[in-house]
């Protein structure tokens, strides 16, 4: 029986207690929700639905409790039924009702976990979005991790997720790339304002090889060529180092294609529709303190160009007509004054900014060896790529790493701790737990101890089982969380804490596979079960989190 079951049966005795004392079931919730007491001692699980409607119902809420109390101790699957304080229900199930779940875990396989909490909802996750100027860093990096993470688990919650990158294409800095790009193939000093790296000299170099006249050619006519070239090379290198990371994005969103296709314009008739477009000094301005905004905004300036809050505005109506419900955004910390003004943008838009646009801020990350600073890279000047951090610890520690923390503290990584292969390295302990129930399938299969085709549930009762089977039916509810919340650490904090740990301490508890020539005891068949079915559950988070589930270590 998994938390969602009990929770139906809750509901389902409480329909029964009103239809039998003649009260209104009408009252009742079309849904209700079970929760494990934090002391094991007080049940399985804990029901306030008798507490939440006695008001409702006219009924003393311990009255309502021991209705349901009784009603619920008739079906087969509940064990005991108490009542604690005013009114709460503790649930014990019968070994038997929880042990059955292995074999549902296993049933599901690669799906358990997915819910339908985001059912129907049509999600735009923009994350990442660093210039074509340079390669990805360390800060966009985390975005990398938690943004894929968050795509993954979005998705599994029943979202349709179309995952964007934003290409900041259009302004100053693509023609401050192309200067610099124009600097190094001339050997000429690097522009003041100007990009500085290794990663200059090296695409300076590609575009020269590819074309030696331009080499010496005037800046008029060779920029145009540096830009062009410089872009789609540098472009092809973000593209590269993301997916090496495992973050695939669904659209590649140019920000010149909204200044050339018209669509300022149209954000623009689309706002004055709206009545929040006005006029002042012979700039075009947007009423954004109309929605809590710290001051108005300008759209088009008095000479006619179009600022990148403009952009910003076309970009989000673009997003709303491509049929989007909701627009979420991650930025980082340097990006904190944003929150107001592009959820004003939405209100003025006619949207509502506390449902149709989420604007997530992340901080930023210090990589550390030893807890001495890493150095700064040579390659890209003065940051550290992305590239570089996955060369130096591997891609799966670093996702893990990245996406195991809340975004809201800053977070700094030492790599000599997270590559170290010991259980004080968080990545390590809950790979090594599915490589340990990988390694101990195998070694069943070797002395030829079979799981069965079926098994006998209620051999699954010892509390170090009755612990771990819980911890594995709450995947479905952390997932849906972690949706709503758009958390996806909390992924990583349940296969740490509760499921490796919980399997762990079961393994230790509980022989599974005889010694020796000893023959196979009752219990080896459901302990493989419920070993199956763990390392389900820790391949499922794993992969929501973009990190592989190794059989070997």
């Amino acid at each position: 029986m998994t938390p969602a079951n009990l929770a139906d049966t809750v509901l389902s005795a409480a329909r029964a207690v009103f239809e039998t004392r003649g009260l209104d079931v009408a009252l009742l919730p079309a849904a209700t929700t079970v929760e494990r007491p934090r002391n094991p001692e007080h049940g399985d699980y804990a029901s306030n639905l008798a507490m939440q409607m006695a008001k409702k119902a006219g009924v003393a809420p311990r009255e309502l409790a021991t209705a349901l109390a009784e009603e619920l101790g008739r079906r087969d699957e509940i064990a005991a039924v108490e009542i604690a304080g005013p009114g709460f229900l503790n649930i014990r199930l019968e070994n038997a009702a929880l042990g059955a779940f292995a074999g549902l875990v296993l049933s599901a396989g690669a799906e358990y976990g997915r819910n339908t909490a985001l059912a129907g909802e049509k999600v735009n996750l923009e994350f990442v979005s660093a210039n074509p100027t340079g390669p990805i860093h360390l800060g966009h990096t985390r975005w990398a991790a938690v943004g894929d993470s968050l795509r993954r688990v979005l998705s599994a919650a029943g979202a349709e997720v179309t995952s964007e990158y934003y290409i900041n294409d259009a302004g100053a800095q693509v023609d401050r790339f192309a200067r610099s790009l124009f600097a190094a193939a001339n050997g000429e000093p690097t522009p003041e304002d100007g990009y500085v790296g290794d990663y200059i000299t090296e695409i300076a170099k590609e575009i020269t090889d590819a074309d030696p006249g331009l080499v010496g050619q005037p800046a008029a006519q060779a920029l145009p060529i540096f830009l062009a070239r410089g872009y789609e090379l540098m472009l092809k290198e973000i593209r590269e180092s993301l997916e090496r990371f495992g973050v695939h994005f669904d659209v590649w969103f140019s920000e010149q294609t909204l200044h050339n296709g018209g669509a300022v314009e149209h954000a623009i008739d689309e706002l004055r529709k709206q009545g929040h477009i006005f006029e002042d000094g012979g700039a075009i301005w947007l009423r954004t303190t109309d929605f809590t905004d710290d001051k108005d905004r300008v759209l088009i300036r008095s000479n006619g160009e179009k600022t990148y809050f403009a952009a910003d505005a076309a970009y989000y109506i673009n997003k709303r007509e491509r049929g989007f419900d909701r627009c979420i955004y991650l930025l980082g910390a340097d990006h904190h004054g944003y929150i107001g003004r592009l959820k004003a943008i939405a209100a003025c838009a006619g949207d509502d900014p506390a449902k149709n646009i989420e604007i997530l801020i992340g901080q930023m990350v210090n990589l550390v060896r030893g807890g001495q600073p890493v150095r700064l890279s040579k390659r890209a000047g003065n940051i550290i790529t992305l590239d570089e951090l996955v060369e130096a610890v591997g891609p799966d520690a670093a996702r893990y790493s990245l996406a195991r923390s809340s975004t809201d503290s800053m977070l700094t990584l030492d790599i000599e701790e997270i590559t170290k292969h010991s259980n004080d390295n968080p990545v390590h302990y809950v790979q090594y737990a599915h490589a340990r129930i990988c390694s101990l399938l195998k070694n069943a299969e070797d002395k030829k101890v079979a799981r069965g085709e079926d098994y006998d549930p209620a051999l699954l009762s010892h509390e170090r089982e009755r612990n771990l089977l819980k911890t594995l039916g709450d995947f479905p509810g952390v997932v849906a969380t972690a949706a709503e919340l758009r958390e996806p650490h909390r992924i990583a904090v349940y296969l740490e804490e509760r499921v490796a740990t919980d399997y762990h301490r079961f393994y230790d508890a509980c022989q599974v596979l005889p010694k020796g020539d000893e023959p196979a005891s009752e219990f080896a068949g459901p302990r493989l079960w419920l070993m199956e079915a763990t390392r389900t559950v820790l391949a499922n988070g794993l992969d929501l989190l973009g990190v592989s589930a190794p059989e070997r270590m």
